[in-house]
């Protein structure tokens, strides 16, 4: 049972909110197996923003959804983390999810000791509107700056693979 000190109107209360903060207060009864693929992510989400952390670590949240459903789901993120003030650290390949969401985006090199590679600063203010950013000059130098990051890290892993198997 989760947070087992309070009573059990305090944790539904606590979770009533939550589950209003991402969107889904009306299915608060439903069972798990009755949520949608982007349902679960958003009560995964409310889980994690229950325990009101100082930081929150997100290892690719919308990489199964589909891209509607990952749009939503990355604004209302952003959005709530902005209100609780809570840092996110988030690990994605998608590299307009990273120019969206991030306020630094640290890029690691190949390797099973994978390194810090780049850090890039990302300019645009919050709160961040999509459609106003992907237009901007920079969000384009910046997203080829870290696609070339990105191709020479597989350009590398190429050619040590290939020295290997001689």
């Amino acid at each position: 049972k989760a947070m087992p000190r309070l009573p059990k109107g305090a944790r539904m209360e606590i979770i009533a909110s939550h589950l209003e903060m991402v969107g889904l207060k009306d299915a608060i009864h439903k069972k798990p197996g009755q949520l949608s693929g982007g349902m679960k992510q958003r009560v995964a989400l409310a889980r994690a923003l229950a325990i009101k952390p100082k930081l929150l670590l997100l290892d690719e949240p919308f990489g199964a959804l589909d891209a509607l459903t990952r749009s939503s789901l990355q604004v209302e993120l952003m959005h709530i983390c902005d209100l609780s003030h809570i840092t996110v650290i988030m690990v994605t390949h998608d590299v307009d999810e990273a120019l969206f969401l991030s306020d630094r985006v640290v890029m690691l090199k190949n390797g099973p000791a994978s390194a810090i590679g780049e850090v890039l600063t990302v300019p645009f203010p919050r709160p961040r509107n999509l459609e106003e950013i992907i237009d901007h000059a920079k969000y384009h130098a910046l997203r080829h700056e870290m696609i070339q990051f990105l191709y020479k890290q597989k350009q590398a892993q190429y050619l040590e693979a290939q020295a290997v198997t001689r």
